[in-house]
């Protein structure tokens, strides 16, 4: 329905500098995602002035900042049960804060740059830095049962790394030396041996690649029954399909190259009803499309169950942020370009805007609002209009 509606989908309503010029340190840009809290009104979301900012949705003003020794160019963790907020500084630390007032809980030293979400599960925290490590932290005492570590690769490295992910009972985590590990949630052990991903690329180029990252955080599908996929992508290596359980690989994509970020979006079926205004038409079957983010080759949409690319966004130069769902659509940001809203079916723009510096932050997004923040500091709140039957604009539909 996207594609045959006309533009005019997205509207900025809410619009205001965040980032204190004076303060800010580093790269022109602004890197990370926010955190919404839906049910009290609050949006989370770093700067590159070294603080983290509360900010009420409807308006963009602040709640409270907290300030770091870094720059802020983390996605914050809300943990909505004990009203606390996870996040990470370029300072080497994850802090926990409180979510009413920012009022400091533990500050956990990791020894690197922590730039990726964490991940809670009951009341432990997987947090990964950029030194390819991995630790397990008590939540509230923010003490640490474990850690793991693999030594970076040689060579360069793409600027990121992965981020944890938990599925099933197993934490996955993935290195910048190409590969891909499943380990025990209580104590860190191995539960499959490392899967190199940059294996194949290697020996089709007879050297050593010289960018072997994985810096995409896994995702996870059932590919059939009994078999749980695990999706992850190199950055020379093209897209994988891992076994959840025993870490062989199901298929790769090696054309799909320079990914940054996966993700896996999901259209539900859908049976009409047997009567009343939106009565018969066509039952649609379930649909899901692995879409991959690469600032080199675009933008893409595979089969998961297989790794066929479905279609294919050459999108302008610059670098692009991972996609999110809204809507039924998918909003991206590109670092020159601006915000865009796509159709995850065909990967067609439908609609999109420019504050004129672009966004390298990844959007944050829940019902049809969207939160971003741009290069310069500016906080963006956008609704999204999806497309509805003329009948239902402007007046009810007409008695039966």
């Amino acid at each position: 329905m996207w594609i045959h509606r006309a533009s005019g989908a997205m509207h900025v309503v809410v619009r205001r500098p965040v980032t204190a010029e004076a303060r800010a340190t580093g790269e022109a840009y602004e890197r990370g995602r926010a955190e919404i809290d839906a049910t009290h009104g609050r949006v989370f979301i770093g700067s590159s002035d070294r603080g983290l900012y509360a900010l009420r949705s409807d308006d963009g003003s602040t709640i409270w900042r907290f300030e770091t020794m870094g720059v802020v160019q983390c996605e914050p963790l809300y943990d909505a049960v004990s009203d606390v907020v996870y996040f990470g500084s370029h300072d080497g630390a994850l802090y926990a804060v409180r979510a009413q007032d920012g009022k400091l809980l533990f500050r956990f030293n990791t020894g690197a740059e922590v730039a990726r979400r964490p991940v809670l599960v009951d009341h432990t925290l997987y947090v990964a830095n950029g030194n390819d490590t991995l630790f397990a932290i008590d939540k509230t005492t923010g003490k640490q049962r474990w850690q793991v570590h693999r030594s970076p690769a040689l060579g360069m490295e793409v600027a990121g790394y992965a981020g944890p992910a938990y599925d099933h009972g197993r934490v996955y985590m993935a290195f910048s030396d190409g590969t891909v590990t499943a380990y025990d949630p209580q104590d860190g052990t191995e539960r499959w041996t490392p899967v190199d991903l940059a294996a194949d690329a290697e020996r089709v180029a007879g050297e050593t690649p010289k960018y072997l990252d994985v810096d995409t955080t896994p995702v996870f599908d059932d590919m059939r029954p009994g078999v749980r996929g695990v999706f992850v992508a190199s950055y020379v290596g093209g897209v994988n399909a891992l076994d959840g359980e025993s870490g062989t690989r199901l298929w790769a994509n090696d054309q799909v190259t320079g990914v940054t970020d996966l993700l896996l979006w999901r259209e539900p079926a859908h049976v009409p009803n047997a009567d009343g205004p939106y009565a018969g038409g066509p039952n649609v079957p379930e649909r899901r499309i692995l879409v991959a983010s690469s600032a080199t080759t675009g933008v893409w949409g595979l089969d998961p169950l297989t790794g066929r690319m479905l279609w294919r966004n050459k999108v302008p130069e610059g670098g692009i942020t991972a996609p999110v769902p809204v809507a039924g659509a998918l909003v991206v940001g590109t670092t020159r370009y601006g915000l865009f809203l796509m159709s995850p079916r065909e990967g067609l723009v439908i609609d999109g805007f420019d504050v004129g510096t672009g966004f390298s932050v990844t959007p944050a997004a829940f019902g049809n609002h969207a939160f971003a923040m741009s290069n310069t500091g500016i906080f963006v709140g956008v609704d999204i209009d999806p497309p509805v039957s003329r009948g239902r604009r402007g007046h009810r539909w007409p008695a039966p």
